[in-house]
């Protein structure tokens, strides 16, 4: 039950929770702790799922069923918990001194019994920063979500809370912590966007798999059938990948699809001949090291060679190479990427927009993303733009400017209200559609023809071609600059002021 705060209104369960298991974190890294506390909630909705078919099927058992049977929860596609694993247990001896060994155990013995999550769950109970009585009162927290709720809700609040949890350990980690997760808030605006209704989804730099399950929750909000959607997935980052892996099963998605291996997409794709119906996906920005220098003749890069520094074109072209005919991309990327013209970068870019695979272009506001203050921009592409299913679009590319968008929930995050969303998914949905009701506005979006970004040098940064709004025909640059001014020179100080945080810390560590 949501708990009353001061002026009145209810604080939602998982910000009570998050608040009590933060207390409880002491000396332990975010990045530590978060593979505690989600093991833990992932253990307890695989516990309550058992238990409710296991009370099931003993009721049933004058009719031939057997609660022991591990192919009875198969059949249901249930996840066999062994008695001592069951979290009915674990709360028994959640005050006992050696707690942390019998999570460990309990972990060891559920990926024993259930092949699928072979190498996935944490075993990190026992160590020796994490006190046995926290522990036990992180087991009792985390025993509580969900009470009051019908049990038919409990995985829904569970997963909630396990979505909740993934992105306060992001933003407790910061730059680290944007390595698996992305933002909420631009998850959500890629699938509204997109609106992956049916087909096979793929993202092959997938972090924790926030895509995927955005994805199944769009479907189920809309109507749709889940089971009409088949995910596909590769992350390179082993401990990310079991962060997935949970993730998928506590809301009930076939992860089968979702592989691991330490060479990356580009070196050892897992999905080789994989067409996809759409491509979803926030690759890692700039990335130097990917290893082109391996790959200059590869069949992937049909649009030009990328360069062996920088692996945004290579991702672009990854992306279109396992597109389906009629499929559709909608990928994050370093705003650099709408301008670059460095080893080739430039031809490339105009080779998409020649071949007519660029739909709409999106210009993010900044600090969106915690593991890096480099602005981005959404690509939105798509195989065949004139497939019937929308309008021709072939000769044209929409711009939309959503810079001035969002708010902030600390002094260095900003993240898009669901209003934000609608704006920018309803402006390219008027865009695309037959019976759409679109129209240029200035400042915010612009459809272009290709020829004007021709003349542009291919350039596809949307202030070029959006303009300035109506209401800013008088615009004060003398303001604008004496505001862009002060909010320069007060990130300047908080600088200056970690800087020498870091620096007193690293003394009191010399001496």
């Amino acid at each position: 039950m949501a708990k009353k705060k001061n002026n009145g209104t209810e604080e939602p369960l998982e910000k009570q929770l998050w608040k009590t298991a933060d207390k409880l974190r002491k000396n332990i890294d975010a990045a530590e702790y978060k593979h505690i506390v989600l093991g833990l909630i992932f253990l307890k909705y695989i516990s309550d799922a058992f238990e409710e078919l296991h009370e099931r099927l003993k009721a049933e058992e004058a009719q031939g069923a057997d609660p022991e049977d591990k192919d009875e929860y198969k059949a249901e596609n249930v996840f066999f918990v062994p008695l001592d694993a069951r979290w009915s247990y674990l709360q028994s001896k959640a005050k006992q001194p050696e707690i942390g060994k019998i999570v460990d155990d309990a972990m060891d013995a559920i990926e024993k019994e259930n092949a699928s999550l072979k190498g996935v769950l944490p075993k990190v109970f026992a160590r020796q920063n994490l006190d046995p009585t926290s522990l036990g009162e992180l087991i009792d927290l985390v025993g509580n979500i969900a009470l009051g709720d019908a049990k038919a809700r409990s995985a829904d609040v569970l997963g909630h809370v396990f979505e909740y949890f993934l992105g306060e350990f992001a933003l407790a980690e910061g730059k680290k912590g944007g390595q698996f997760y992305t933002p909420r808030s631009v998850v959500e605006l890629l699938v509204e966007m997109l609106e992956p209704y049916k087909g096979r989804v793929f993202d092959p730099c997938c972090g924790s798999g926030g895509m995927f399950v955005h994805s199944e929750k769009f479907v189920t909000e809309h109507q749709g059938k889940v089971n009409d959607i088949s995910i596909y997935g590769q992350e390179s980052n082993q401990t990310t990948w079991r962060l997935a892996k949970m993730n998928l099963a506590i809301r009930g998605i076939d992860s089968s699809q979702v592989k691991w291996n330490n060479e990356g997409s580009f070196l050892n794709d897992a999905h080789k001949d994989l067409k996809a119906d759409y491509i979803i996906a926030n690759p890692p920005f700039n990335v130097s090291d990917w290893g082109g220098d391996l790959m200059r003749t590869d069949g992937r890069w049909h649009y030009g060679t990328p360069p062996i520094g920088n692996a945004n074109f290579a991702w672009m072209q990854h992306f279109i190479y396992h597109l389906a005919p009629n499929g559709q991309a909608g990928v994050v990327l370093a705003k650099g990427a709408l301008t670059s013209k460095t080893s080739g970068e430039g031809e490339i870019r105009k080779s998409f927009v020649e071949n007519g695979l660029i739909d709409c272009i999106v210009n993010l506001p900044a600090k969106l993303f915690l593991n890096t203050q480099i602005p981005a921009a959404l690509w939105f592409m798509s195989r065949n733009r004139k497939n019937g299913k929308f309008r021709n679009r072939s000769n044209e590319i929409l711009f939309i400017d959503a810079r001035n968008l969002g708010h902030l929930i600390n002094r260095r995050t900003r993240e898009l209200s669901q209003e934000d969303i609608d704006k920018i998914a309803c402006t390219y949905h008027n865009w695309r559609n037959p019976d759409g009701n679109y129209e240029d506005i200035p400042g915010f979006c612009a459809s272009t023809p290709i020829t004007k970004v021709a003349e542009l040098d291919y350039v596809l940064t949307p202030g070029r071609y959006v303009g300035l709004p109506d209401d800013e025909d008088d615009f004060d640059f003398k303001e604008r600059f004496t505001a862009l001014k002060a909010e320069w020179e007060e990130q300047l100080k908080e600088e200056a002021r970690l800087n020498e945080i870091i620096a007193t810390n690293l003394s009191k560590i010399r001496y």
